[in-house]
């Protein structure tokens, strides 16, 4: 192992042994390098002749660069075309910091890492996989879950899924988790959940966060070391009173030694730049000191660098411009109102249709983000209905897990009846 792996690892287990004992093999061995290129480009940076990074300069020490593409941005070219690090622009982490406190007030004196930057949630969630997930190792999972996870997790790191079913009637099925987190075998657990989830567009009441809250750490006082991962990839995006509007993590930062919450969120969704390609990871746990977050943000930093060397600079420094933007809010708010109005109306047809539509699906429970699902009625053939809807209605659904996932999201409001009479005739004509 790299000695600066074992150093790491050294000072985790002095401190933090249960930390220590949750990472994977490739967790352990991960690190960012004290010497090498980085190291050595940035003991020589401010140095009047440096020839230590692999970019071009200009004579005047400004970044080589097209004209062609500098006068589509209106930023600074040093904020556009240089790398921005491993773990992202020290400005942003903080920013972000910052704005997690003020989403989630709970979080106010429960001390976190500093958010490391991610090419997105699903570099995010490769690496938290990286990092604790060994081969063979099982994520406890509802059984409605994004489809990318299979890829990220079952096939990326040879893990197995334990499934558990979201739903019990209109609620959450809290007693199948408490049961998956429950018996005899006392160990490493670990936990995925995705709030607003998709595919369903649901987010746990206030009753049932306190639950899952409640489940996690009685399951923790047994023994059991537990890493959560939290995919907030649609957080923020909750449209029902009695709703959670606070992250899991949230909740769960400081409620037992024995649990690691790992919040994996961005601006693709939150802010709509799906194509920035900008996540974060941030850990919490209880009695952690910043040296520890220290050591896993290294080590974060490792696995980012052995895989994409660093995200876009481009885009974190335009988001970094827009969060300090006076309007920034009142964008936001503008954009929750016009996918809430979509959800209202979604409620609206369904309510207005849903005994006409109950012969051939029915609504599973949502009440948040991007999507809602609908299960068939018996021996009706879900992939089948989806190339009826293409092909006759020019109509695109997705059909997944055995449910139809509708991307209100993407919907103009005077289309959405229109999207559910579609659905019902392609039904009728099974």
């Amino acid at each position: 192992m790299n000695p600066f792996a074992t150093e790491l690892n050294e000072r985790l287990k002095a401190k933090a042994p249960g930390i220590y004992n949750m990472l994977s093999r490739k967790g352990k061995e991960s690190y960012f390098p004290k010497t090498g290129i980085l190291s050595q480009s940035m003991q020589a940076k401010g140095s009047a002749i440096n020839a230590t990074i692999g970019m071009a300069f200009e004579d005047d020490f400004s970044p080589v660069h097209f004209r062609s593409l500098k006068r589509l941005i209106n930023l600074d070219p040093k904020k556009i075309f240089p790398y921005a690090g491993c773990s992202g622009l020290p400005e942003l982490r903080k920013r972000w910091k910052v704005m997690q406190l003020q989403k989630n007030p709970i979080l106010q004196g429960k001390p976190t890492s500093l958010p490391v930057v991610t090419c997105a949630l699903s570099h995010g969630l490769s690496i938290a996989s990286m990092l604790f997930l060994n081969p063979g190792d099982t994520v406890i999972i509802p059984d409605l879950y994004w489809g990318n996870y299979n890829m990220l997790i079952k096939d990326h790191c040879d893990a197995n899924f334990d499934t558990y079913p979201l739903y019990k009637g209109q609620k959450m099925d809290l007693e199948s988790l408490r049961d998956r987190l429950s018996g005899t075998s006392i160990g490493k657990k670990i936990v995925a959940m995705n709030f607003p989830n998709n595919p369903t567009g649901y987010t746990p009441t206030e009753i049932e966060m306190r639950e899952i809250t409640d489940i996690l750490k009685t399951s923790a006082e047994h023994g059991n070391h537990i890493i959560v991962l939290c995919d907030d990839a649609y957080f923020g995006l909750v449209y029902e009173d009695g709703v959670e509007k606070q992250s899991l993590f949230a909740h769960i930062a400081d409620i037992h030694e024995n649990v690691l919450a790992v919040k994996i969120d961005g601006a693709t969704k939150e802010d709509y730049v799906w194509g920035f390609r900008v996540g974060f990871i941030t850990y919490a746990a209880k009695g952690l000191d910043d040296d520890v977050y220290s050591i896993l943000e290294n080590k974060t930093a490792g696995g980012i660098r052995s895989s994409i060397s660093s995200s876009p600079h481009i885009s974190q420094s335009l988001l970094l411009e827009a969060y300090r933007d006076p309007d920034y809010q009142a964008e936001k708010q503008s954009k929750y109102d016009l996918l809430r109005s979509r959800y209202e109306t979604v409620k609206a047809v369904i309510a207005a249709n849903g005994k006409r539509y109950k012969e051939f699906f029915t609504p599973l429970p949502y009440n948040s983000g991007y999507f809602m699902c609908v299960s068939l009625a018996d021996g009706l053939d879900g992939d089948a209905i989806r190339k009826t809807l293409i092909e006759k209605y020019s109509t695109g659904v997705i059909y997944i897990h055995g449910v139809i996932r509708l991307a209100y999201s993407a919907v103009a409001k005077d289309k959405i009846e229109t999207l559910y009479e579609n659905l019902y005739a392609a039904c009728k004509e099974q």
